[in-house]
């Protein structure tokens, strides 16, 4: 009988083993999950005295306890309020005592991750006096794995994995332009593909300029409805951009119909409060590399010029007319010209790939955090497609886009070419079809 007891641990112990290697969340599920509630339940009151996160007790107990000539009161431990299982970890709702702040939390989150022997530990704060820990069981960031179903609406899109296994969404409506850094082969084309692949599948209008002959977005020229490959006529579909916003805003102008007697909800103040058969189709305009709009060799280059003034006053005022920036480079620092830093202050997202110097990291997270500019210079090698994202707040976190190939962008591209709308505005631009692949892999279609 102990043989056999000994032979089932040994098998049970194999598998936990070989999960934990080939199938991690499968092995979280399983054993992990299990493991991690004992050992906090267990550990929860020495951990948080060891990482210097109690308070010491009351003035009332210990006032009583001299009086009654008793040992003193022992340090206060936050109160565990509940624990969650969650795909990828734990997380922890903790209440503090009065004088913890969520900041000391923060601080000591390297030392409680290894305290609880997890991959990744994070806090936030939920309310005053409330805070919520979430505990990584696994590197959710080592093989992205997108969970079957993710949240999706018109211009929400999800584009990555954070690393405590939640879904970073791209929403244009919240956060309307964006820019994207990263140095070769850091993977911003594979973060470009999958907001393109994501995209297609909605009812908007898909706006390129890809100075590099076309080279990267010329593939999808099916779902395109403007695609410009040069510095002039990149020129010139910036410039048709700008004079569509306007013709927007007089649209906006002539429905709003502002009088005494009009309810404030109806006054419209841009294309989401205008009626749907009046409602322009929203526009997301991809630009790959910004430098090779933005250099110039010489001193004053008026199409030079012209570009940034179109780019900043597309920034400053396309979010109502529905038009939206993703813009891409390896740089994005003064020394593109003038007028970057001003359109650079535009654009809220902020997304920074693999870089080879701090100075780079500046140039998108220095206003935000000096944490994140940290972060983005310690992304490793071999983790392409792993980017810091920035917030206005001042956070920021830790991502991952599941890697898209060309073929599958390309594929769902074709798939809803007939979505591509008609800019009269833009129709010299519009892309030639018979430039695009047409085949589509079997496996993808069924897909």
């Amino acid at each position: 009988m102990t043989t056999w007891i000994g032979i089932a641990l040994a098998v049970l112990a194999g598998v936990a083993l070989l999960l934990k290697w080939r199938r991690p969340v499968w092995y979280w599920l399983s054993f992990g999950v299990t493991l991690a509630i004992l050992r906090v339940l267990f550990r929860y009151a020495a951990v948080m005295e060891a990482c210097r996160l109690t308070v010491p007790a009351s003035r009332m107990r210990r006032a009583l306890a001299r009086w009654m000539k008793k040992p003193v009161p022992q340090q206060r431990v936050p109160r565990l309020l509940w624990i969650r299982p969650t795909r990828t970890g734990l997380r922890l709702r903790i209440r503090l005592w009065p004088g913890q702040d969520a900041f000391e939390f923060a601080a000591a989150s390297d030392r409680l991750r290894h305290s609880f022997a997890v991959h990744q530990v994070t806090s936030r704060e939920i309310k005053p006096g409330v805070i919520e820990i979430a505990l990584t069981g696994y590197d959710v960031l080592k093989r992205v794995q997108m969970p079957a179903n993710t949240e999706r609406s018109l211009l929400k899109i999800p584009l990555a994995l954070v690393e405590d296994g939640a879904v970073h969404y791209r929403d244009y409506r919240e956060v309307p332009h964006a820019i994207t850094v990263g140095v070769t082969q850091s993977g911003k084309s594979v973060t470009q593909r999958t907001v393109i692949k994501e995209l297609a599948s909605q009812p908007v209008a898909l706006v390129g300029i890809d100075c590099k002959k076309g080279v990267e977005l010329g593939p999808f020229a099916r779902r395109f409805s403007a695609i410009a490959d040069n510095p002039d006529d990149a020129m010139e579909l910036l410039e048709a951009l700008v004079a569509r916003m306007e013709i927007t805003y007089d649209s906006i102008r002539r429905t709003q119909r502002i009088s005494a007697d009009t309810p404030d909800a109806e006054i419209a103040a841009n294309i989401w409060d205008l009626p749907e058969d009046l409602r322009p189709v929203p526009i997301v305009v991809t630009i790959d590399e910004i430098a090779e709009l933005a250099l110039s060799t010489k001193k004053n280059d008026p199409r030079r010029d012209r570009i940034v003034k179109a780019l900043v006053r597309l920034a400053q005022l396309g979010r109502a007319a529905g038009i939206f920036l993703d813009i891409y480079g390896q740089r994005f620092g003064s020394e593109l010209g003038d007028g970057i830093t001003m359109l650079r202050a535009q654009l809220t997202g902020r997304m920074v790939h693999r870089v080879n110097d701090e100075s780079t990291a500046k140039m998108a997270f220095g206003d935000i955090s000096p944490h994140a500019v940290f972060a983005a210079t310690q992304i490793p090698n071999n983790r392409r497609g792993m980017a810091v994202v920035g917030y206005s707040t001042g956070e920021w976190v830790r991502i991952r886009t599941p890697h898209t190939t060309m073929r599958q962008a390309v594929a769902a591209c074709n798939k809803h070419a007939h979505l591509a709308p008609d800019l009269p505005e833009l129709a010299r631009f519009r892309p030639l079809h018979d430039l695009a692949p047409v085949e589509v892999p079997a496996v993808i279609e069924a897909a």
